[in-house]
Parts: structure tokens; C-alpha cells; sequence
């Protein structure tokens, strides 16, 4: 048997029903490595809280199981951690912001109901950049997490805790959201798996909002059958979503890689807006090189592609989700929950005082962008056009999936900078997406993969992109890159 720590949530799941081990023993180990880890001089600082009532949970768990019950809980015992940003009952859900501080959810999300009537167990909140506007999980009141590969190093953002969590062996499987990158990037820079599936696999009732059209649940795990376990519990249709899809995604547990004969039927697009990107990072280059080759040496068919309305993705989505955000972030307004900044002067003031105090530089700059763009003079040259591009981009790049299978590039152009280098350099912050974008702008699911490391040893990521609900498709390609050991 494995460290308790180090095993997949799988292998867990396989101890539990052998009775190897306990949930019990699962959640105090993972307890122990958490407060090990609080106790060194730089702190992973991926949990913001780790739940006084986990280990009670667990014993729940372990009691129905003892009595031969919960053989219709898939997940029953096992641990995930959940992004500040996602609300469980009766628990803090701050968004990693002062405006929020003391705001206990009252209902839990649909993605919590899902995987607790699965039997999981949520042990923890994790760090985030507020709001989830940042790349780096610089931008939380909490303060950053840090990068377990290397701790000067940002695990990414804005779902870096969970990730950080995740690749620190604290927990076997984490939720994050993603609005522009946030679960891909944070898995490439810290060695780990990290799925954004399509918009609307997993409902988003009861996640706090940045941009509606973009926003998606996302999973963290350290091996491919753990995403998919983690999807086809969480995914499908929920009727307080009305974007959520109706698909069944239960077959996405346990897939089995490709055979030899299958991959030679496969084809895959390489973008050349980002695989010959001028600002692609010399190592990251030569990992994509190494998969570029290990494809055509399996007899797939692999073309270098030109979709050049990618040029213009990150520019649009900063667009598109700065003005949504805008207009999600107006609810905060000091009246019906969170902070409350009263001058005594009129409701004007209130709002003006409590947001003030409330937001931070980052996501105040956001919201003044957003609502610049909306504005009158504006809306229509920058908002409404960012949508016509938008879905221009979303039928070309709809169009190379019905001809490819996949389409495969790096997650970032580069591997995870310093804490402290780009904090104060916004535009360089907003370039670490300059990848992922594309993907939730077309509303289509992408797996980052770790693909090996910079000379440095810092960790790089490629990511697998396919047509909408391919994500057992996706799956399965990085199952095979798995067992390959490529």
C-alpha cells in the first residue's frame, strides 16, 4: 500500500473497499501533511482552511460502510478540496476577498451536492486569486500560495491553491474554476492534470460568478483516471443551470487507452499562432517537439494548422470578461451581504465606501475596465464587436475539430514565473493566458497534461483540446500518453 498521501484518489478508493485503510486514517494523514507543511518557513498555502468536521465526515463514512451500506456512493470516503469560490452549506465562501469576509454559503453548490451524495468528503477550502481575476494567486487577501515544486515559484491562478494542494500531495483531487485558464495553467505550472470541460458539463448554480458565458467548474488530480472518476460524478444536467448539458458522463471513469491500430486512425491540428509564438519559451518549444513526434511515430496524423483568428483571443475574452464581470460584481454592493462601509451619508456613499474597502487593485481595476467598455460611446465598437469575433472564432475553430480530432499546443508559453515578477505588471499577468482563452471563448473542454520540465525543473504543461463533449476522447489520448510515459 501507498503513503496515504502520495495515492490516487483510485488507489484510495481501492484501499477503502479492501479495508486496507480507513477514511479515517485518509483525512488525518492528509490533516498531518497540512499541518506539517504550515509549520515551514515558506508554507504551501494552498488551504485556506482545512474543515474542523472532515474527520467526523469521514466517520460517517466509514460507519456506512462497515454496515454494508453505500455501495451507490462511487466516491464514498474519499477527499476533495474545494476553490474558495464555490459554496458548500453553512461554510466560509469568501472568493479570497475582503468584500466577502464572514459570508457563509446557505445552500450548497450543485457540483458539492453531487460529489458528497457520492460519498466525498470536502476537507478544505482552497487559496484563489479574488474573485478569480489573476494568473498567479498573488491577488488574494489571504496571500499567494506557493509552487510545491518551488516555492519562490506562483503554483499559477487564479485556482493556484487548489492546484498547489493537489500537486503538494494534500489532497488527491481538487475543484477549481476556470473563466479564461484558471484550473490549465495552474496544472501546467504545477506538474499535475487539470480539465476544463466543455460549458455547462458541470453546473455552475451555486459558483460564484466572474463572466457567465466563460465560467467553468474544473478538476485537479495528479493521475487521468482520477479527472475521470471526478467528471462522472460531478458532470451533467442540472435544472438550476440552464446552460448545464444533457450528457451522461459516466462512461468517462476508467477509460482505457488507445490501442496501436486506433491511434493510427487519429488526427491532430498543432496551431501555429501558438506553436510558433514568439514569446514560446525555448523549453516549452522542445517538449512540443518531443509529443510531435511521438505522434507521428505512432502513425497519427499530425498537420501544423493555421487558425488566425486565435490572434485575437486574448484581447477578446479580456473584453468579453471584464464586461461581464462588471456587471456580476455590481451585486456587492455592502447592503445585503459581505463588508458593510457605512458613512452615514446616503446609499451612493455606502456603496461607494463598502467597495472601496472591499475590492482589491486587481479586481477593481477589472471592474473599471468592464464598465468603461460597456459604456455608451464604447459598447458597441469593443463589447458587441469582441461577440462578433467571438463567434466567428467559435465556428473556425468548430470547423478544424470536425476535420481533426484534437488539437494539441502548450498550456502557457512559459514554465511558472517568480512570485513578485509580474504583480505589478499587469499586461505580462493577462499574456499568461494568451493559450488557454481560445478554448472557453468556443465553449469547448481541454485536459492541461504534464509533459515533462524546463532545464530548471520547473514544470511544463500541453494541453488537449476537442469539439464540445469529447471529453472522454481527451481522456483517453492522455490515458495513452500516460501509460506511454511520454
Amino acid at each position: 500500500m501507498k503513503d496515504l498521501c502520495t495515492a490516487s484518489l483510485a488507489e484510495l478508493k481501492t484501499y477503502l473497499e479492501e479495508g486496507v485503510a480507513s477514511s479515517v486514517d485518509i483525512v488525518r494523514a492528509l490533516k498531518a501533511a497540512y499541518q506539517a507543511d504550515e509549520k515551514q518557513t515558506t508554507p504551501l498555502h494552498g488551504f485556506i482552511e482545512f474543515f474542523d468536521d472532515a474527520e467526523a465526515q469521514a466517520e460517517k463514512a466509514d460507519a456506512l460502510r462497515k454496515e454494508g451500506k453505500g455501495a451507490d456512493k462511487p466516491l464514498l470516503g474519499l477527499p476533495f478540496a474545494v476553490k474558495d469560490n464555490i459554496s458548500i452549506r453553512g461554510k466560509l465562501c469568501t472568493c479570497c476577498s475582503k468584500i466577502l469576509d464572514g459570508y457563509r454559503a446557505p445552500y450548497n453548490a450543485t457540483v458539492i451536492t453531487r460529489l458528497t451524495e457520492a460519498g466525498a468528503i470536502p476537507i478544505g477550502r482552497a487559496n484563489m486569486d479574488e474573485f478569480a481575476m489573476g494568473s498567479s494567486t498573488e491577488y488574494s487577501v489571504y496571500g499567494p500560495s506557493h509552487n510545491p515544486v518551488d516555492r519562490a515559484l506562483t503554483p499559477g491562478g487564479s485556482s493556484g491553491g487548489s492546484a498547489a494542494v493537489v500537486a503538494g500531495f494534500q489532497v488527491p483531487f481538487a475543484l477549481g474554476t476556470e473563466t479564461g485558464g484558471s484550473v490549465r495553467l495552474p496544472a501546467s505550472y504545477c506538474g499535475i492534470y487539470g480539465l476544463k470541460p466543455t460549458y455547462g458539463a458541470i453546473s455552475r448554480y451555486g459558483v460564484v460568478a466572474f463572466g457567465s458565458s466563460l465560467d467553468q467548474v474544473g478538476l485537479f488530480a495528479r493521475c487521468v483516471d482520477d479527472v475521470g472518476l471526478g467528471l462522472s460524478v460531478a458532470g451533467g444536467a442540472d435544472p438550476h443551470d440552464e446552460t448545464s448539458v444533457q450528457y451522461d458522463f459516466s462512461s468517462c471513469a476508467y477509460l482505457q487507452p488507445y490501442a496501436d491500430n486506433e491511434l493510427k486512425k487519429l488526427r491532430i491540428a498543432l496551431p501555429v499562432e501558438f506553436t510558433q509564438a514568439k514569446g514560446l519559451d525555448t523549453d516549452v518549444a522542445v517538449l512540443f517537439e518531443k509529443f510531435r513526434s511521438w505522434f507521428a511515430s505512432k502513425g497519427i496524423q499530425v498537420d501544423p494548422v493555421s487558425i488566425p483568428v486565435l490572434e485575437s483571443a486574448i484581447a477578446m475574452y479580456y473584453v468579453i470578461a471584464l464586461s461581464e464581470a462588471a456587471s456580476n460584481l455590481a451585486r456587492f454592493d455592502g447592503i445585503r451581504y459581505g463588508l458593510r462601509v457605512d458613512p452615514g451619508k446616503g446609499y451612493d456613499e455606502l456603496y461607494c465606501a463598502t467597495r472601496s474597502a472591499g475590492f482589491g487593485r486587481e479586481v477593481k481595476r477589472r471592474i473599471i475596465t468592464g464598465n468603461y467598455v460597456l459604456s455608451h460611446h464604447l459598447s458597441g465598437d469593443c463589447y458587441e464587436n469582441a461577440l462578433r469575433v467571438r463567434a466567428r472564432m467559435e465556428k473556425e475553430v468548430g470547423a478544424v475539430l470536425q476535420h481533426y480530432d484534437f488539437i494539441f499546443c502548450p498550456t502557457a508559453p512559459t514554465p511558472a514565473f517568480k512570485l513578485g515578477e509580474r504583480v505589478n505588471d499587469p499586461l505580462a499577468m493577462y499574456l499568461s493566458d494568451l493559450f488557454t482563452t481560445f478554448v472557453n471563448l468556443s465553449h469547448i473542454p481541454a485536459l492541461s497534461i504534464p509533459a515533462g520540465k524546463a532545464q530548471d525543473g520547473r514544470p511544463i504543461g500541453m494541453q488537449i483540446v476537442g469539439a464540445k463533449l469529447s471529453e472522454g476522447k481527451i481522456l483517453r489520448l492522455a490515458k495513452t500518453l500516460e501509460a506511454e510515459r511520454v
